[in-house]
């Protein structure tokens, strides 16, 4: 492992600045730290300088949500989010997609900003061993490989999946995220990632020197998320789903749905949101219909074509939390 400098900086702003320096071949930037350790083990960076932002704030609350408005800072951990009484209350989807994340000692040091910025966890990616094309080579060896746990929406040419469970939530809740040393200062989260063939070497489309300060949504009382998982505790999902859903009595008369864990960006699913609008929750078999479109324009691969049929049903049972009705999901 290469030797590399740490540098405190005392503002976003300076970090920015200090992405930007030329004197730096690589400059990092670091919070909890959780994935950028991964990546220096697994010998897929060699910084020269790591920019430590875990002391700072974008905002004066690392949580805070109001009749208006949810606000997390880029370095509230993922634990901050689970724990707080105000973000299940105004929109309990965020805190749902974290508390299961990983491990609890992940959960008290990865940040929001971390969370949603790290890479993909996609073994020949993170195998030095394959230079893959995410890597600057010439193939997606998951194309011919073992590809259980790739995508099964997106084109190519590179099949990762999306790794991040907060981003899917925060998509739901329309949010928005703010940035410092940016030519624009925010930018909706249905336009920070990019998909592969728009450039198949990063995963984001934030401008070099841009930091992440702190994240805005809008509330979303009626939210849920729900992952299926290969065993439910310290594992990464196969197939997310969050929704945000408007209600009339027990009548749908609105929904906004994301997938995760099937395509190199979060999945916004429109058609099945579209459906579930007129859905009477009362109405199971309505439900079930509607939420039965979740893959559809799927393009499985030799050994994902499971998540298909996951999918629909990781789709149901978030609905039924966002309505309220957690006890169906658990019995």
């Amino acid at each position: 492992m290469n030797s590399f400098a740490i540098a405190q900086p005392k503002s976003f702003s300076d970090a920015s600045e200090m992405l930007k320096d030329k004197k730096y071949s690589l400059a990092v930037v670091k919070a909890g730290g959780i994935d950028l350790i991964d990546l220096l083990k697994e010998g897929l960076i060699a910084p020269d300088v790591l920019i430590d932002v875990r002391r700072l704030h974008g905002t004066k609350e690392l949580v805070a949500a109001s009749e208006s408005e949810v606000t997390i800072d880029a370095t509230a951990t993922l634990a901050d989010i689970a724990s707080s009484s105000a973000i299940r209350e105004a929109a309990p989807v965020l805190a749902q997609a974290v508390e299961g994340a990983a491990s609890p000692a992940v959960r008290n040091s990865a940040t929001a900003a971390g969370n949603l910025l790290q890479r993909p966890r996609c073994w020949y990616f993170r195998n030095e061993q394959f230079n893959c094309l995410k890597k600057g080579g010439p193939t997606c060896f998951a194309i011919e490989g073992e590809n259980r746990y790739h995508a099964i929406f997106g084109d190519g040419p590179c099949h990762i999946v999306h790794p991040s469970n907060l981003a899917p939530a925060l998509l739901v809740c329309d949010a928005t995220i703010h940035l410092s040393g940016a030519e624009q200062p925010s930018i909706p989260i249905r336009y920070l990632y990019h998909t592969p063939d728009k450039g198949v070497r990063s995963e984001s489309n934030l401008s070099p020197g841009a930091v992440i300060t702190h994240i805005t949504c809008k509330p979303a009382k009626a939210s849920g998320f729900y992952a299926i998982k290969e065993k439910q505790s310290f594992d990464w999902p196969v197939v997310a789903a969050a929704v945000a859903l408007e209600l009339n009595g027990t009548v749908i008369t609105k929904a906004v749905v994301c997938a995760g864990a099937v395509a190199p960006i979060p999945w916004e699913l429109r058609n099945v949101a579209n459906a579930l609008r007129g859905v009477d929750l009362a109405d199971d078999a309505a439900l079930t219909k509607a939420c039965s479109g979740a893959a559809a324009g799927a393009k499985p691969m030799s050994e994902n074509a499971y998540k298909m049929k996951l999918l629909p049903v990781a789709v149901k049972r978030a609905v039924l939390i966002a309505a309220g009705r957690k006890a169906e999901v658990e019995s």
